[in-house]
């Protein structure tokens, strides 16, 4: 019997990546005064690295700078954090939107019961502030569990923060279903035994997802249905408990 949605945040929940978190990066480098500039094609490549602090400092250590190695740890630090505020307003601003049918499936899913929760690699102000502001008021209140960065600081493909959730709520894999948007996600989701939802974004759609339950575009609005990309089929385009009740069923 399905109990639980646990979701991941970036990519999943919000197209936070390209125009949100890139964006506040860039803008932390400026700040600082260093000449460095992710352009869309070259953020998505540095996203084969999870953890915004350590996607800075694997960028140091790969000949991005010329930084010595003594200081960049503590740089990466102070520009994650000043990243972290330009993301912050950002949100703030309305910048940043979630996922279609997003909002749709959790307001369902709270109001049949089900218990919902999150894993990602993201900071907890960034849930939060995500959270706040892209969802109705008292919406907050709709997650059980939430499990961040500072809970788990080994990052996915690493199971470490689904673990982490999975004992918070007290519930088997079995009874889970995992939403994520990447293989990094899929892999840490399925080492954790759950069974996972994938709905690929720009960056995402070209990699590989062994294992999941289903592949699609998004999660579907009645007046945009949803798209099959690759696993199991699905009704009228629109993930709704229905039909999340019948691909955790699937065997």
């Amino acid at each position: 019997m399905l109990r639980a949605l646990i979701f991941d945040v970036d990519g999943t929940l919000a197209d936070t990546e390209r125009d949100g978190h890139r964006v506040a990066f860039n803008r932390a480098f400026a700040d600082a005064g260093l000449d460095w500039h992710w352009d869309v094609r070259r953020y998505g490549e540095l996203l084969g690295v999870t953890g915004g602090r350590e996607r800075i400092q694997h960028f140091m250590e790969s000949g991005g700078s010329s930084i010595p190695a003594p200081e960049r740890d503590a740089l990466a630090r102070t520009l994650h954090a000043r990243k972290t505020g330009h993301y912050l307003s950002m949100v703030d601003e309305g910048t940043v939107q979630l996922r279609p049918g997003v909002a749709r499936l959790l307001s369902e899913a709270y109001a049949a019961g089900l218990t919902l929760a999150i894993a990602t690699t993201t900071s907890r102000a960034n849930i939060d502030a995500l959270l706040a502001h892209a969802l109705p008021p008292g919406a907050m209140d709709w997650v059980r569990v939430i499990g961040a960065a500072e809970d788990a600081p080994r990052k996915k493909p690493d199971p470490q923060v689904y673990e982490f959730v999975l004992e918070k709520l007290q519930l088997a894999p079995r009874e889970c279903l995992a939403i994520e948007d990447s293989a990094a996600g899929l892999q840490a989701a399925t080492a954790a035994g759950l069974r996972t939802v994938v709905t690929v974004n720009d960056y995402t759609r070209d990699q590989d997802f062994p294992g999941a339950l289903t592949v699609l575009s998004d999660l579907g609005e009645v007046d945009a249905p949803a798209r099959v990309l690759a696993g199991a089929g699905m009704r009228d385009g629109v993930v709704d408990l229905a039909q999340l009740n019948a691909w955790h069923a699937w065997r």
